[in-house]
């Protein structure tokens, strides 16, 4: 289990990037949080196994479709096992 906190940079707030962010960590049994920040960005905080969360940053460099990613930036870590499920934060 690793962990991955991932910066997405674009066209990435009222797109539904969280919503989908949210479903697609959800199909695959991921755990954490997604949020949109002030400065047009988001943010997300995502545990599980370390394939199933390459696919997810695969995922962040397109989005949804009406997204257009700049830049997807990642930290990976060892997992904490902090999250029961995959949550939609409110903005910070």
């Amino acid at each position: 289990m690793i962990r991955a906190h991932i910066i997405v940079e674009g066209r990435v707030q009222g797109v539904g990037y969280r919503a989908n962010t949210s479903r697609y960590a959800n199909q695959h049994d991921l755990k954490g949080w997604v949020r949109n920040l002030r400065d047009g960005k988001v943010e997300i905080l995502v545990e599980g196994d370390p394939e199933m969360i390459d696919k997810l940053i695969q995922w962040c460099h397109r989005g949804p479709t009406s997204a257009h990613v700049s830049r997807v930036l990642v930290d990976k870590t060892d997992a904490i096992g902090e999250f029961k499920g995959f949550m939609v934060k409110s903005t910070l």
